[in-house]
């Protein structure tokens, strides 16, 4: 009964996210990619210029002067999940560039005890399988450089799988913008709205093994969860100013307000939409070394008296660039609400002038 138990406790958990629902779909996509942003708190959509820009705001990506490359890894939940990107970005001229990436967030080699018991009720462990979860998020990304100098736009087309072993999977497509402009003293301001199409997941259950998995025991998950899943749009909103001391010594400092459409446990929230603030830095040295902090995930958390205590999520990270090569780290949480451990993430990028 221990190991039926394991198993649809996993299902369960899975299942939910297949319900419709607006507060948690697609979660995966929200994470984020690259340890440099990570380690500011994710502060980075006015400033982003990078093959990472793809995720963060794809406006950025009209900064790429040649062809790059991103990689990412991440293990969180005591390494039982593992989150793995790669991006790549490349303009089309002076004005224009394209970029594709893919994200997995997968638990692989979960146990499959259902079939643990033969017919005789005998105990037998050679009936014992495994399968995986996963999510899969592909986008295409475009970008350009507006009249107006300084003024640029990109969209994101985004197409996402979702596999639970051979039980369930679906597949769904959204839709982000995003825009960047800097002003003649230098300030950055950016806008990315996520899912601004309203982001839908189709899924298709097989009927027959999820009555197999929920009759384990008995009046406990007999109904199919629903088959469609929406994400509601999300704005994200960032402004940044970078100063240079002495040649050699740069300061980047960064703010950005996340902005979900539902009431939560967010800072600032009402009934309409709910407000939470993201502050960042990044410390470089001649463009070799760079250390970074930043804070967010400002929570109001109810506490066991009804009082309520405001938490927030430290993040921190360091990075070194030689040429075209950039190697970082940041010692991030997933994002959650504070109770999910954190993590080691380490990404690379390389600019393909490196080999020119």
């Amino acid at each position: 009964m221990k190991n039926y138990a394991v198993i649809l406790l996993t299902l369960a958990t899975l299942f939910a996210s297949a319900q419709t629902t607006r507060k948690y779909s697609n979660e995966f996509m929200n994470i984020g990619v690259d340890a440099a942003a990570l380690g500011m708190s994710n502060a980075v959509v006015s400033q982003t210029a990078d093959v990472n820009s793809g995720y963060w705001n794809p406006a950025g990506l009209v900064h790429l002067e040649d062809n790059q490359l991103a990689l990412m890894h991440s293990s969180y939940f005591a390494n039982i999940a593992n989150y793995n990107y790669i991006g790549y970005g490349m303009p089309l001229d002076d004005r224009s560039a394209v970029g594709i990436s893919l994200i997995r967030f997968g638990v692989d080699d979960i146990l499959d005890t259902t079939q643990l018991i033969d017919d005789q009720g005998n105990i037998n462990y050679d009936r014992i399988n495994t399968f995986s979860t996963a999510d899969y998020g592909l986008t295409f990304s475009y970008a350009r450089k507006l009249p107006l100098d300084g003024l640029n736009f990109g969209v994101n087309a985004k197409i996402i799988r979702r596999i639970i072993g051979d039980f369930a999977s679906s597949w769904g497509f959204g839709l982000d913008a995003g825009i960047q402009f800097e002003n003649k003293s230098g300030w950055k301001f950016g806008l990315m709205a996520r899912d601004i199409s309203t982001t839908y997941n189709a899924w298709s259950i097989d009927e027959e093994k999820f009555e197999q998995i929920s009759g384990a025991v008995e009046g406990q998950n007999q109904e199919l969860p629903e088959t469609t899943e929406v994400t509601i749009p999300k704005l994200q909103l960032g402004m940044s100013k970078k100063w240079i001391f002495n040649y050699d010594y740069s300061l980047l400092g960064a703010a950005n307000l996340n902005v979900r459409f539902e009431e939560n446990n967010d800072v600032f929230s009402t009934s309409v939409a709910s407000i939470n603030p993201a502050l960042g830095f990044e410390f470089g040295y001649t463009d070799l070394v760079f250390l970074r902090g930043g804070v967010g995930n400002f929570q109001n958390e109810r506490q066991i008296d009804n009082s309520e205590d405001l938490t927030f999520q430290p993040n921190f990270g360091v990075g070194f660039k030689y040429k075209g090569i950039q190697i970082d780290y940041a010692f991030t949480d997933i994002g959650d609400q504070s109770a999910a451990l954190y993590s080691n993430v380490f990404s690379l990028k390389i600019d393909f002038s490196v080999f020119r």
